[in-house]
Parts: C-alpha cells; sequence; structure tokens
C-alpha cells in the first residue's frame, strides 16, 4: 500500500475531486449520486467557496439536507482528502463542543468513503487511523461510527481501529427507519 495521508481540500487537488464525482462516486452514502451532483454544482458555481466550506471547525456553513429533505443545523467538522499522490476518498469529521454526544440525526461522528478504483487497499482502515489523533485532541473519550448491517468492508474498517459493536438500532424516520450497526472506538 502506497502511504496515505489526510489533507485538507484545495484548489490544486480540485480536479481529481470533480474527476471523481463526475465517475459516479460520492462522498454521500446516504444521498448518492444527488448529493456529488449538488457538490458538482457547488463547486461549478464557486470552487473557492466549496473547497473553503470543507474546512468548518465551528458549524458556520449552510444547514445539513436529511435524505428526506429536512434541514437541520450543521455541527462543527470538515472533511480531509484520502490521499496517496491521488485522490482516494474522503474523511469526515463531526462533533457538538463539550460533549461527545451527538444529535439523533448525526449517525455518527466519523464517516469515510473511498473512491472505487482504490477500495481493497486498507486505504480506509489508514484514514480513519488517522483521524482518531484529532479526535482524541479535542477532548472526545470516544467516537462513534455507523455502519449497515451488509457492509462487512465498513465493519472490518472500524474493527480494525479499536471499534466495538455497542448496538443494532434503527435510523431516524429521515433515513427511512432502515436498520443500522452503532460502534464506539474508545480513544
Amino acid at each position: 500500500m502506497a502511504a496515505v495521508e489526510l489533507r485538507k481540500a484545495s484548489l490544486d487537488g480540485l480536479p481529481q475531486y470533480v474527476d471523481a464525482l463526475k465517475r459516479g462516486w460520492s462522498p454521500d452514502n446516504v444521498r448518492g449520486r444527488l448529493g456529488a451532483d449538488e457538490q458538482l454544482a457547488r463547486i461549478a458555481e464557486d470552487a473557492a467557496a466549496f473547497v473553503a466550506s470543507q474546512d468548518d471547525p465551528e458549524g458556520r456553513g449552510a444547514p445539513i439536507i436529511l435524505p428526506d429533505g429536512t434541514k437541520v443545523v450543521r455541527l462543527p467538522g470538515y472533511y480531509r482528502w484520502i490521499w496517496d499522490g491521488q485522490f482516494c476518498g474522503t474523511v469526515g469529521f463531526r462533533w457538538q463542543p463539550g460533549t461527545p454526544d451527538l444529535p439523533p440525526h448525526v449517525l455518527g461522528h466519523i464517516g469515510y468513503g473511498v473512491v472505487p478504483w482504490r477500495q481493497g487497499r486498507g486505504y480506509a482502515t489508514a484514514a480513519l487511523a488517522l483521524a482518531l489523533p484529532d479526535a482524541r485532541a479535542r477532548g472526545l473519550p470516544y467516537v462513534e461510527l455507523t455502519t449497515d448491517p451488509d457492509n462487512v468492508a465498513s465493519q472490518r474498517v472500524i474493527e480494525a481501529n479499536g471499534g466495538v459493536l455497542v448496538d443494532r438500532f434503527r435510523k431516524p424516520a429521515a433515513y427511512g427507519e432502515a436498520e443500522g450497526l452503532r460502534y464506539r472506538i474508545a480513544l
């Protein structure tokens, strides 16, 4: 495996990110193609503003639109690009200052996605490991991550980073009330 790092979004790397979106990858594993198309439109409108929006540690950005169309307040957070010399995917981290608790509509502290042409190389496992020290530095005693029961690859990524299954749960109505698995990684 090539050396993997997490990078802040940047204008110089944006063409590779756009290429991944156009090739069918989406950083939004819930909204899929719709989320990718919305990002392409935002990038076309103002690339610099899009790049800046990927790093929002104070949660000042626009509201988040849930899969059912509901708008909710954005939490502090950011996206980092998984990079091995090329764009490989993203890791997103969100939190509520002063507490490890998350609102019911936020399914986990950390989410990740690797482009299909880079999957199976350990990049998600490495990227999650690289994200954990920042969560620890923000004073969180643990992070929670969720995945679908049939997403064995994601379960392995979480478990490889010390994740322990906490419970099976029903996602909120905004997410279609599908079953999910909640993992916790102690920091």
